[in-house]
């Protein structure tokens, strides 16, 4: 077993063209298919050129690999060996491009080993779950929650003050901070709230605006926001 696995002369694998060209023509067909998946269900804003020529080029790369190794026990330790040496230092991606990643590089290890019908199929099947899975926006959530800053003069009662306007434009609310500002002769109140994408904010920011003396307002388009 031993001599099976550590002799590299009893797993040659001999590679046809026929076979090579086919792998690599048909890799490059699937590539081209995530590729363009990917930039119809990427956002405009995240959408990445060079990302999607990777994917296509990742499938062949991959299928080359898979194809060179065979069975060949040595070579694939081997090549674990040349890979471990290779530092990848981008940037952390969005979850989606991950799952794009590994959905090519099935793609191309399909055609490393031959199966290329099931390769086709299961491009295609992906490539239209993506797709409807896109379309109908799944996952997408309704509501958002954002961070509003209102300037309050000395004279407002601030408790309370804004709760009608809360009710009126947004699911839920809470005050998480207060704090004077300009010497103590104003207040700053910063609100959670969580809003439906549909709200008109410009109505919600007047209605504010009529409460506060038309003070300074600033709503943040994230929860996230660095208070100051």
């Amino acid at each position: 077993m031993f001599e099976t696995i550590f002799d590299t002369t009893t797993a040659q694998t001999t590679i046809s063209l026929v076979t090579a060209m086919l792998t690599i023509m048909v890799s490059f067909v699937l590539g081209g298919m995530v590729s363009l998946t990917y930039r119809r269900t990427c956002e405009k804003s995240s959408y990445s050129q060079n990302f999607s020529l990777t994917l296509v080029l990742l499938s062949v790369v991959v299928a080359i690999i898979i194809l060179l190794i065979g069975s060949n026990v040595a070579r694939a330790f081997s090549l674990a060996g040349a890979f471990s040496i290779i530092r990848f230092r981008s940037a952390p991606g969005d979850p989606k491009d991950i799952a794009y990643v590994l959905f090519t590089m099935a793609a191309g290890l399909a055609c490393g080993v031959g199966f290329y019908g099931y390769g086709v199929l299961f491009t295609t099947v992906l490539c239209l779950l993506m797709l409807v899975l896109n379309f109908i926006n799944f996952g997408e959530q309704n509501f958002s929650q954002k961070m509003i800053k209102i300037t309050v003069p000395e004279d407002l009662d601030f408790e309370g003050a804004f709760d009608e306007v809360f009710e009126s434009f947004t699911d839920s609310y809470q005050l998480i901070k207060v704090k004077t500002i300009d010497l103590g002769s104003l207040y700053q109140v910063v609100y959670m709230v969580t809003m439906d994408h549909k709200t008109n904010q410009k109505e919600f920011l007047d209605a504010l605006r009529c409460r506060n003396g038309n003070l300074n307002i600033t709503l943040a388009l994230s929860g996230d926001g660095k208070e100051s």
